[in-house]
């Protein structure tokens, strides 16, 4: 076998990310490996943003176990936004300093005749622009509002600076589905290790304050 050229990273173990969190209106537990197949457990009580998870750890390659228990007899909004609030904090964990990773992410993905469009920046900065345009008010049960409280509460508690563009689309659920794997797919590409700067901070300042704090 041939050497590692020098400064090579080599990935010795897992990046994990374990949250545990309870209030009166719900409790999650998220396990969350970022360096993983793509395998996923997901039981929120949600049947729709399930499904969803499954697309993010599927075509992220992440593995995804998340269990959730919540007041989902009132509706979905409570659990819909404590499990993107502890997904978003596993990740955060998960991350730790980010040296090493590209920092950036983009991708285009279609679904039929939908095509969504996300990039994002491991940034330590939480900020949303969110410009999905979706049709109906709910597919099945799932209320479609709750798409962006998700990613609202996933990039305020990583630390993500998110774009997301709706550039085609007419059928709910195709553009829901397309935004998901683009972001899933913009994440892992953001995530993956630089073999350029491996034992590097991405930034010109030499640090990346996890969520809330800032940098360059």
């Amino acid at each position: 076998m041939a050497p590692l050229a020098q400064g090579t990273k080599t990935m010795t173990t897992k990046r994990h990310g374990v949250i545990h969190r309870e209030t009166r209106e719900t409790k999650v537990d998220v396990h969350l490996t970022l360096d993983g197949k793509g395998k996923s457990s997901v039981s929120t009580g949600i049947a729709f943003l399930d499904h969803m998870i499954h697309q993010l750890s599927s075509h992220g390659l992440m593995d995804i176990e998340i269990t959730a228990e919540g007041d989902t007899h009132i509706d979905d909004h409570h659990t819909n936004e404590d499990v993107g609030i502890a997904l978003g904090q596993a990740l955060s964990k998960a991350l730790g300093d980010r040296k090493g990773i590209n920092r950036f992410g983009h991708f285009i993905a279609p679904l039929d005749e939908a095509l969504v469009q996300v990039a994002l920046d491991c940034s330590g900065r939480p900020h949303v622009s969110y410009g999905l345009e979706i049709p109906s008010q709910k597919i099945g049960t799932y209320d479609t509002e709750l798409v962006k409280e998700f990613f609202i509460a996933i990039a305020n508690n990583s630390g993500l600076t998110l774009h997301i563009r709706q550039v085609a689309g007419v059928n709910s659920h195709h553009i829901v589905e397309a935004c998901f794997k683009a972001f899933s797919r913009a994440l892992r590409m953001a995530i993956s290790i630089d073999p350029q700067r491996s034992e590097d901070i991405p930034s010109s300042k030499g640090v990346i304050e996890q969520a809330g704090q800032t940098s360059k």
